[in-house]
């Protein structure tokens, strides 16, 4: 194939195949054989070719509690953000909305928001707790556990979606529930402590 910025040079399917093989082993000593016999306009198309590959085929970003079975798990961080899910409907309920000033839209876009946000990491951390954590033994232990589960993420889900007090403390009262599954399937007694 002929390269736009080379018109003279050819490039085959091994030159191709060796530059595949310079960017996934770039320290092989195939690669350094290769490139030393190659000459400065040879290796400005090999570059060229690599960047394109790269651009085109690039890898997926992925993110994860953790890459492996660490097992560090904790309700904490899921009663936090549920804590301030309850909050920030206190106080979305709390802002008179018909005032029509700019700092009341504001702050209560805002509040929207901070709540919305809560409450998806409510869910997450929640989701991490039952698909990780959680294993089949324990649904001896736990019939419910599924169940309340499940629960707990649609409450999250209509949290986001609503500013309904109730449901903001049901919330908070499910995620209670969890903690005291967790810590009793360590055969531990913490206490449940809000910070608010």
């Amino acid at each position: 194939m002929k390269c736009r910025h080379f018109s003279t040079k050819i490039i085959s399917k091994e030159v191709i195949r060796r530059c595949f093989l310079l960017k996934t082993a770039p320290y092989s000593n195939v690669s350094k054989h290769f490139i030393e016999r190659l000459d400065t306009s040879q290796k400005t198309m090999l570059n060229i070719i690599a960047s394109q590959i790269k651009k085109h085929f690039r890898a997926p970003k992925v993110s994860a509690h953790c890459d492996g079975p660490c097992g560090v798990y904790d309700s904490a961080s899921a009663r936090i953000y549920a804590e301030a899910v309850l909050s920030m409907t206190k106080k979305i309920l709390d802002l008179n909305p018909s005032a029509g000033d700019h700092a009341t839209a504001n702050t209560l876009s805002r509040y929207i928001s901070i709540k919305e946000e809560q409450a998806q990491k409510t869910k997450e951390e929640l989701l991490i707790l039952w698909t990780d954590y959680f294993k089949p033994v324990h649904l001896e232990q736990y019939p419910d556990l599924h169940d309340t589960f499940w629960k707990a993420a649609k409450l999250c889900s209509v949290c986001k979606v609503e500013v309904d007090l109730d449901r903001a403390n049901e919330l908070l009262v499910t995620v209670e529930k969890i903690h005291n599954m967790f810590w009793s399937s360590k055969n531990r007694d913490v206490a449940w402590v809000k910070a608010s």
